[in-house]
């Protein structure tokens, strides 16, 4: 994360330390899993005093909501800026969508929301803090398989609803990630059997 160079010295710092934490945090998480994952394990990594590290998050909790809202940003925002027009099918809008969310090469960043999305201790917090960027993303899919219908590309007996939880389910990284690590097939290799799966799938068929 590049700090801003208006900043403070001081402010710089603690921003610096911040990314420093979160990007420890999720090295231990995928290491050990969530609920193995300890403060102090956190600051002895970092070479900061625990009481330092509470300074930037209170509690475990906090931390990884803070990651995960990052991430949520992150993705949000590389999908409000795609270049779309008006010529592109609602497909290719979808398909750069899927790009974004497969973005991480190294699979780490799927890999570490896969285990936050699955645990019982923490996804339902996950879910109830950052469910206003979730529903972003979730509605600019929503607004793509609406207009796909309209223009005839996709099925329009297949309700919205259905469409919009099997874009999520089929085409997540998180959903294959058993392919990646124990099957030997690369991302892309997956990635695109996975759309012509989806997408075949809920095409509009001849009358």
């Amino acid at each position: 994360m590049k700090v801003p160079e208006h900043r403070s010295l001081k402010e710089k710092q603690r921003l610096e330390r911040e990314e420093l934490i979160l990007q420890v945090a999720q090295d231990v998480v995928l290491e050990k899993g969530y609920r193995d994952t300890s403060m102090d394990e956190i600051a002895a990594r970092v070479g900061i005093a625990k009481g330092t590290l509470y300074l930037h998050f209170a509690r475990k909790e906090d931390l990884m909501l803070a990651f995960f809202e990052r991430e949520m940003q992150n993705i949000l925002q590389a999908i409000e800026q795609l270049p779309v027009t008006e010529e592109m099918s609602a497909r290719a809008k979808l398909e750069s969508i899927v790009n974004i969310m497969h973005k991480d090469a190294s699979g780490k960043r799927a890999n570490l929301l896969f285990i936050l999305f699955n645990s019982e201790d923490f996804k339902i917090t996950l879910q109830q803090k950052s469910l206003d960027t979730l529903r972003r993303i979730s509605d600019k899919v929503r607004a793509y398989l609406e207009e796909g219908k309209t223009r005839g590309e996709f099925d329009p007996n297949i309700p919205t609803d259905i469409l919009l939880s099997s874009f999520f389910s089929v085409l997540s990284p998180r959903a294959h990630r058993r392919l990646f690590l124990e099957e030997g097939y690369t991302r892309q290799e997956v990635l695109s059997c996975v759309q012509k799966i989806f997408f075949r799938g809920i095409a509009k068929q001849p009358s």
